[in-house]
């Protein structure tokens, strides 16, 4: 038995003395000391420096200053807010109140530019205004007509708070259409939770791209005097490029008008006034002097069609005639008592706020 063992544990010897003449890397292997490899660090980093780098040069500084009260030769600077270059023939977007008191505007780029601006013109309803300045080489926002804000979307708000400097800050898109928040006017807004304070007014509102969202315009305590915190509106890229367009061409926004105070129709009022669809809007009164009157709009009127296109609710029917040219004549039918009826209308100039 024990010279069964003794030859067992020789064998085991001269095998294992075997194989480290054979694999010396073996004996390495064995010498060295145990460790232990510490976790590999994730190396994705989420940055939204691609998305700035885009859209920050083209984000300006806009100072607004106007004559000393004593002094009709001296200008000084009343006010502060950010601008969005649109164009490389120097058109730049900025809010209606950032310059809508101004004598004069100067424009500060991010390149050390700084110039004074022509103002082409300003809308108070939409709270926007488009100025232009004399300058080559211009930077412009990176622009996606097929972008459509969403919900959730990740927004980054680019401006001059506080003359502090080009200011990045960044949220989500909290809601889209909100509407009733119009400061000056009736148009629908992007909620985001990205801080817009003074002097971002008139700045740019960017998805990760680096492509436009908005033009910022205030924050909820701004309009209400109510402290919160993450509620901020942006004016939709989509009307922003139709305003801009209009104050180039026009020097203002032309706007149809009809006069008409209408409620959006529901089931129940559709039964009460004898209506088979709930589509259209009730007329509960009108501008006496006004384009519905003359065409012969009656109280209690259901418009369910303008010049061929179907009304579904007021704020349709806001878009469909402001988009009207002053001046046209448009067909516009309605339910009288259950029955269908088509007024000709003449479409009037939207009296000014």
């Amino acid at each position: 038995m024990l010279a069964f063992l003794g030859r067992s544990i020789l064998l085991g010897v001269v095998t294992a003395i075997a194989l480290l003449l054979a694999f010396p890397d073996l004996r390495t292997q064995m010498l060295a000391p145990t460790t232990v490899l510490p976790a590999q660090p994730d190396q994705t980093q989420l940055s939204f420096n691609y998305a700035v780098r885009r859209a920050s040069p083209a984000v300006v500084n806009i100072y607004n200053r106007r004559y000393n009260a004593n002094d009709r030769l001296q200008l000084s600077t009343q006010g502060l807010g950010s601008g969005v270059i649109m164009s490389d023939k120097g058109y730049i977007v900025t809010n209606y109140h950032v310059v809508a008191e101004a004598d004069q505007v100067i424009v500060a780029l991010q390149d050390g530019r700084i110039l004074t601006a022509q103002l082409i013109g300003k809308d108070r309803r939409t709270d926007l205004a488009v100025l232009k300045i004399p300058a080559d080489n211009l930077p412009v926002i990176p622009l996606n007509a097929r972008y459509k804000p969403a919900v959730g979307d990740v927004v980054l708000a680019i401006g001059n708070p506080y003359n502090l400097g080009q200011t990045t800050t960044y949220g989500i898109i909290s809601a889209t259409g909100r509407a009733g928040m119009s400061f000056y006017g009736r148009q629908d807004f992007l909620q985001t939770d990205a801080a817009i304070n003074d002097g971002n007014s008139g700045g740019a509102l960017v998805n990760t791209r680096g492509e436009l969202v908005g033009i910022n315009t205030a924050s909820f305590q701004q309009a209400t005097d109510i402290e919160t915190y993450g509620i901020s509106f942006a004016i939709p890229y989509e009307l922003t490029q139709t305003i801009m367009n209009k104050l180039i061409a026009d020097g203002r926004v032309i706007r149809g008008y009809i006069g008409l105070e209408a409620r959006d129709i529901n089931p129940v009022m559709a039964r009460l006034y004898d209506a088979d669809q709930v589509s259209g809007i009730i007329v509960m009164g009108m501008d006496p002097n006004g384009p519905a009157a003359k065409a012969g709009f009656k109280v209690q009127d259901i418009l369910v069609e303008i010049d061929g296109k179907r009304v579904t609710d007021r704020r349709n029917v806001l878009d469909i005639v402001t988009d009207l040219r002053p001046g046209t004549q448009v067909a516009m039918k309605v339910l009288r008592n259950g029955q269908p009826k088509t007024l000709s209308v003449l479409i009037g100039d939207e009296p000014e706020v």
